[in-house]
């Protein structure tokens, strides 16, 4: 059970962790000042929401995200979600790639070839099915889980940070819905390919429990540091680079490489998410369906990594607060129907 547990925790965390979330940028675009309690109601919904989808997705033994999706918005809704989902997925994932270029541009290596150093192990990885996934994310997460949590910590003692936020002034804590709503369709998406595999309701709570907590402490402890730097973020594309910019190099290499693990673990997700659906559609080895998903993405990753998530996960935050008020109320429209047996 534990073990099973926090297979899937480290799944959900790498579906959250990625260029966005890793490199600062889509904690900012949210958060900042005054968000305190946003992060703590963010970490509750959070949780919530995981155990609401992981046990609809268990009980149904899904293998992909449509069932789940119906129980959660209904049929007939669920056909505008599908689509909404399969266009956030192929756009998060084009982010991604996008990301990739952007943190080897920081070592004056192109963009294209950070793009295509992501986009060849992303297709690798599926060679193994979601076997291949799910061992991944166990041996990277961990390890960037501590490397993230290492640096944020010791810039918060270098700087003699508080770790206790002002309760008097907490006037952003509306963030929390639409930030929260912004991950609920990729979580959707690839918690909704795994219920055929989950044995039992206690690794349901492991993984939710598990994940909503690590990541409110490191979104706390991360927007917390970013709001000290706040006038030389706007100069970063990558605002993490800003709390490493008086490190030593070595320790900049070091999160550049967390960075892109992180970077590679969502695009691992979102990929996983998009040919778990196609495969419902279309017979073939995820490998196949995941190499041509990639090749019709390269070419949207000129946009640009900071565009791309300045104007995408704000319209996808607003777009997806229906479902995350479905998913709040589920336990509770659904009480007589065993899900809180």
């Amino acid at each position: 059970m534990w073990n099973s547990g926090f297979k899937w925790m480290f799944l959900i965390i790498g579906t959250m962790i990625g260029a966005g979330y890793a490199s600062g940028r889509e904690l900012w675009q949210f958060f900042g000042e005054e968000s305190g309690l946003a992060i703590l109601l963010f970490t509750i919904l959070f949780t919530l929401s995981c155990y609401v989808i992981l046990r609809i997705s268990y009980e149904h033994k899904s293998s992909h995200y449509i069932p789940v999706l119906e129980k959660i918005v209904g049929k007939k809704l669920s056909v505008v979600y599908d689509g909404m989902i399969l266009l956030y997925l192929f756009s998060t994932t084009v982010i991604m790639l996008a990301g990739s270029g952007a943190t080897l541009h920081a070592f004056d290596l192109p963009n294209w070839f950070g793009i295509v150093v992501i986009a060849i192990p992303l297709v690798l990885v599926f060679v193994k099915d979601l076997n291949g996934v799910l061992s991944m994310n166990s041996f990277i997460l961990p390890l960037l889980i501590v490397g993230l949590l290492s640096v944020l910590v010791i810039f918060s003692l270098q700087n003699q940070l508080s770790f206790f936020p002002d309760l008097a002034h907490q006037r952003n804590w509306t963030a929390a819905f639409p930030f929260t709503a912004l991950n609920i369709l990729p979580l959707i998406a690839v918690l909704g390919a795994i219920g055929d595999q989950v044995k039992g309701k206690g690794e349901i709570w492991i993984a939710s429990l598990g994940s909503g907590a690590i990541l409110g402490v490191i979104s706390y402890i991360y927007n917390n540091s970013l709001v000290q730097i706040s006038d030389a973020v706007l100069l970063y594309e990558i605002p993490l680079f800003a709390i490493l910019k008086d490190y030593p190099y070595i320790m900049f290499l070091f999160m550049s490489a967390m960075l892109w693990l992180a970077i590679f673990t969502t695009a691992v997700s979102g990929t996983l998410g998009l040919v778990t659906r196609l495969r419902n559609l279309v017979a073939g080895p995820l490998w196949v369906l995941a190499l041509i998903t990639v090749v019709l993405m390269l070419p949207l990753t000129n946009i640009g990594f900071s565009t791309l998530i300045e104007y995408l996960y704000p319209l996808y935050g607003v777009l997806n607060l229906y479902v995350l008020s479905s998913i709040i109320l589920y336990p509770i429209v659904n009480r007589y129907k065993g899900l809180e047996k």
